[in-house]
């Protein structure tokens, strides 16, 4: 027999952004149903966040025992136990899942469906065997992998970021299709891990973030031994004898490159299969479903978030942000508007990579008259102490100031961000900065000299100079 529910929030989708919605609705006492079909948490508990920085933080603890010489310690080469590695990933996982599990979101209150959703008119849900009316619905359902129509690549076994993280042995070769943000990130941990790794890029590395900031860190990656391979397409994928090779043209010529494991990281793909989205009226395509500045969809009871939906940042915490202004609108009828420009990204190699606002070329194209400030990490006492003297920090302003964007190149540069995603949401200008006082010695003060260093020519001109005379000459 079918049940019949009518919450005031019908959420789809127990990733970041879906819970976060489901969690405030249901704070402020409002009736709410949460869907989700798979695993809760989503792919960033599961298969992509979480999991991958603590790759990464192990990869990090091998690379740091390989390099201490410089620190005075007599160093060897310790081998690495690839299970106990996978352990320590799903040890991670399993520490975080309470928190977004089944049972925590019906102890806030929550009715939570593990059913397949889909729509059966405009007004309506089912799962399973439950009919859902509710008053808003939030559709907030992810992303997977986008895998590439290669010829050859269905013909043996590959790996996308949810299957990797099962590996129970090292790869000894990883081909990885793709050098954005999770290609490279994994490409460093497994070279640090002891595989070989080459990347295999139709264009340039993270095209979308400063060239002379992405240079840094290929460089740097290219230093520890990952061979990045650019501007290639790739023609074929065979598999034979337990190996894979992937033949690329570059150019006029045609090469081959030959690994053990193949790791397809070039995109990912909005989740919304099996909805039946235009049974609802909702309007979608291959990117995404059509979202305005409210984040609702062409079904004025329908909002879609996160990775599901088109031209928006497919990042956790963009998720999580349109959470908050789905609530804020849906319960509250408060005005909202994305604002893109304020959401940060940062990529976890090392150096980290991270940004907020225009980059040099976005505020060039908008016809901004700019003004650069940058602060090497060199110039820092922190990063010399610390040994991480690799980086800089490039603040964009416009002629009077106001940060339009800044981009941070070397280590903590994800933790270095956060002030200034706050002075690019409060419109600051860079004055701002020569009035704060920071603690000695820490990385903080980069930003600091970045603000002098706009200011300095100013500071130092013949105008200045003749002040300073006149006022000594009067005593």
């Amino acid at each position: 027999m079918t049940e019949a529910l009518a919450p005031d929030i019908c959420v789809i989708g127990g990733g970041p952004g879906g819970l976060s919605v489901a969690a405030a609705a249901a704070a402020f006492g409002v009736p709410t149903v949460l869907i989700e079909r798979d695993k809760m948490g989503g792919d960033c508990l599961n298969t992509g966040c979480v999991p991958s920085k603590a790759l990464l933080a192990i990869a990090r603890r091998a690379d740091q025992i390989r390099t201490a010489g410089v620190f005075g310690f007599d160093t060897q080469n310790v081998p690495v136990n690839f299970l106990k590695v996978c352990e320590r990933i799903h040890k991670v996982i399993a520490s975080v899942a309470p928190m977004d599990s089944a049972e925590r979101f019906t102890a806030l209150g929550v009715r939570v469906i593990q059913e397949h959703a889909r729509f059966k008119d405009r007004k309506t849900l089912v799962a399973g065997d439950i009919e859902i009316r509710a008053r808003r619905f939030v559709i907030a359902t992810g992303s997977t992998p986008a895998v590439s129509e290669i010829p050859g690549l269905g013909s043996g076994p590959y790996l996308t970021n949810e299957s990797i993280f099962d590996l129970k042995e090292r790869p000894e070769h990883l081909i990885i299709i793709g050098a954005g943000s999770t290609g490279l990130e994994l490409a460093q941990a497994f070279r640090r891990l002891g595989s070989s790794v080459t990347v295999l890029e139709k264009g340039a590395p993270l095209a979308n973030d400063d060239p002379e900031c992405v240079d840094i860190v290929v460089g740097r990656l290219e230093s520890e031994g990952v061979v990045i391979r650019r501007d290639v397409n790739i023609v074929g994928i065979t598999h034979a004898g337990g190996t894979v090779t992937a033949t690329i043209a570059a150019g006029d010529a045609e090469q081959t490159v030959t690994g053990s494991h193949l790791l397809i990281a070039a995109g990912r793909k909005p989740t919304i299969e099996g909805l039946d989205l235009g049974t609802a009226g909702i309007r979608y395509d291959a990117t995404g479903i059509f979202v305005n500045r409210k984040l609702k969809t062409s079904n004025r009871r329908v909002y879609a978030i996160g990775d599901c939906t088109s031209e928006q940042p497919r990042l956790t915490h963009a998720a999580n942000y349109h959470a908050g202004l789905v609530i804020r609108n849906a319960l509250f009828r408060l005005p909202t508007r994305v604002e893109k420009d304020t959401i940060p990204r940062a990529i976890f190699t090392e150096p980290e990579l991270a940004h907020i606002g225009l980059t040099e070329a976005q505020a060039r194209a908008r016809r901004i008259k700019i003004r650069i400030a940058r602060s090497a990490y060199y110039g820092n006492d922190r990063a010399q102490t610390d040994g991480e003297t690799h980086g800089h920090i490039k603040v964009i302003t416009t002629g009077k100031g106001k940060i339009v964007g800044v981009t941070i190149v070397g280590t903590k540069a994800g933790e270095l961000i956060s002030m200034w995603v706050l002075a690019v949401a409060q419109r600051l200008n860079i004055r701002a900065f020569l009035d704060v006082v920071l603690p000695y010695p820490t990385l903080s003060e980069l930003g600091k000299r970045a603000a002098v260093d706009f200011f300095a020519p100013r500071l130092t001109g013949i105008w200045v100079r003749r002040i300073i005379a006149w006022m000594r000459f009067f005593g």
